[in-house]
């Protein structure tokens, strides 16, 4: 009787380890499985390229123009939106300028309007040429907020494409509308807001 029960032991032991021993195989092919697809997967990730920039836009020419912009790069297109506060009601310009220096009272620190292709000022896409830095126009309600959005494969974050490389340069909303006819800036009227691109 004792022979028996031992040779049971013997077997149920024999039996718990090759269940061990399978479902350690089976583990270790899940395993591979798991490095075979992280491996095929991996690629399509990196070369998913994410770039973002936010900017603070301060008041100037004594004005209470605040506002928030991000900027963000996923494979080679650029999206931008912005929200603006304390401006006064109806249409404004927004510009893209030549320097991140807002230092100045009346913004102009930062510089003519960013063009490095040296076109003629003009609206964003006209045939006739336009600024790379000619964002455009946008409304602001009678509560004194604005916003705007737009993306473009002309520019990108910190790239090597000196005319396409919007960091370094500042973000400037105007008091007034641009006519898109007037050079070099359109005749939008003091610089109200100004913001660093910076990374």
């Amino acid at each position: 009787m004792m022979k028996k029960i031992g040779l049971s032991i013997i077997a149920i032991a024999f039996i718990a380890f090759t269940s061990c021993k399978e479902e350690k195989k089976e583990s270790q092919e899940e395993l591979n499985k798991t490095e075979e697809v992280k491996k095929e997967v991996e690629p399509i990730i990196s070369s998913t390229e994410k770039k973002e920039i936010m900017v603070r836009l301060d008041a100037k020419s004594d004005s209470k123009a605040t506002g928030k912009l991000f900027i963000k790069e996923v494979d080679g297109m650029v999206f931008l939106e912005a929200k603006f506060m304390g401006l006064t009601p109806g249409a404004h310009a927004i510009h893209i300028h030549e320097k991140a220096d807002c230092s100045s009272e009346d913004g102009k620190s930062s510089g003519g309007h960013w063009n490095p292709t040296f076109k003629n000022h003009g609206k964003w896409g006209d045939e006739n040429g336009y600024h790379k830095g000619d964002i455009g126009n946008f409304e602001v309600g009678e509560n004194g907020y604005g916003k705007i959005a737009m993306e473009t494969n002309e520019w990108c974050i910190g790239c090597d494409d000196e005319t396409k490389n919007i960091v370094g340069k500042a973000i400037i909303v105007h008091q007034g509308t641009d006519d898109f006819v007037s050079q070099p800036s359109g005749a939008a009227g003091a610089r109200v807001s100004c913001g660093g691109i910076i990374q």
